[in-house]
């Protein structure tokens, strides 16, 4: 069921009155029960429920362009504009204390209607952040549930990357209008969404990046999932706050631990103290959400990992402390290429860390 086009464009100008919250908005919407008929009701019924500037503003309407481009825009058949009384509307999404009136979408529609994990972190993700994060979302996605992250650079990028590449696909929540790509360096990413996955946001067409918005969306990435997933983050950063919110939704909160030396790990950390639960592999996250089928075969897909002897001798050592290259070199007999490149090699495997420096850690 779709809605129709004046049903669209009365949701439309409700959304579009100057300084008329979302708060206001479902107010209104509750006593009321459409956007027609607040447009339709008196100027002093209206002033019952929200201030006079407000209710002037409604009597008045919104500036009819605004609403023109956004119908144009919706010709679009990837377009669309999401309302608390479409059928589409993510029900997760309802269970929140303060959902969207409406958002906006471009993109695959009915991956608003599957399970979702949030996958969050540091816009200044380490390398092996950024392979966590991709591989982490990949395997999440191929067990069934859909990646939501914010587009932002760093590890936002790579979990919409990993869950792209699995079965359940990804969301994008911007902070921006949908017209509007930020951060540029993530134009190609956010056409490959528009694609395969999908972009979303409650801003409405034309909304530049404005420092505000950001933590205010970040709301609806957790409110559309499940849990939360931080992989790597500062203290004090945007990740927590997603994290936070999370929690506060009765959403579940994970953490990946990195080295106690690397800034980005101090972040997840304090999550950890603060009761998240500690996760090494996705089948950790699964298990937890009572995904046990499909924790099952993400441990069957995971390949396993035998070390060479020369990988064992490296990783002794190596150790558990923070070690650059010439001193492990100097302690295993091998050359500075012959380590670089085993390196490598169990950094992929997940079984070494790079932090910054130049330097390696053992993880297990």
């Amino acid at each position: 069921m779709t809605q129709a086009p004046a049903d669209i464009e009365s949701w439309l100008a409700l959304s579009l009155i100057p300084g008329l919250g979302a708060e206001s908005q479902r107010k209104l919407l509750q006593a009321f029960g459409s956007p027609a008929n607040i447009f339709a009701a008196s100027h002093g019924s209206l002033k019952n429920l929200v201030h006079e500037t407000a209710a002037q503003a409604i009597r008045q309407g919104p500036r009819q362009e605004a609403i023109s481009a956004t119908l144009d825009w919706l010709q679009d058949p990837i377009n669309a504009v999401i309302t608390l009384a479409d059928p589409d509307y993510p029900r997760a999404l309802l269970e929140i204390s303060d959902p969207p009136p409406l958002f906006y979408l471009k993109g695959r529609r009915e991956l608003l209607g599957k399970p979702a994990i949030a996958v969050v972190g540091s816009r200044n993700a380490t390398p092996q952040g950024t392979r966590n994060a991709e591989a982490f979302a990949r395997v999440l996605s191929d067990s069934g549930l859909c990646i939501v992250s914010g587009l932002a650079l760093g590890i936002d990028a790579a979990a919409h990357r990993g869950g792209l590449q699995g079965a359940s696909g990804s969301i994008a929540v911007v902070g921006t209008g949908l017209d509007i790509i930020y951060p540029a360096r993530n134009r190609a990413l956010a056409h490959e969404l528009a694609d395969r996955g999908a972009l979303i946001s409650e801003f409405p067409l034309g909304t530049p990046s404005i420092g505000s918005n950001f933590p205010r969306r970040n709301r609806i990435i957790s409110g559309l999932s499940a849990g939360c997933l931080v992989v790597e983050a500062a203290p004090q950063s945007g990740s927590l706050i997603t994290a936070r919110l999370a929690a506060e939704q009765g959403r579940e909160v994970f953490a990946i631990p990195g080295s106690i030396h690397s800034p980005v790990a101090r972040g997840c950390h304090a999550l950890i103290k603060q009761g998240a639960k500690l996760v090494e592999s996705a089948q950790d996250i699964l298990e937890e959400l009572g995904w046990g089928a499909a924790a099952a075969q993400a441990r069957s897909d995971m390949p396993t990992q035998e070390a060479s002897g020369a990988d064992i001798e490296l990783l002794r050592g190596l150790g558990f402390e923070p070690t650059d290259m010439d001193t492990l070199a100097l302690r295993t007999g091998l050359t500075t290429e012959r380590v670089s490149a085993m390196l490598l090699q169990l950094e992929l495997d997940g079984r070494v860390a790079s932090l910054p420096g130049g330097f390696y850690q053992r993880i297990n």
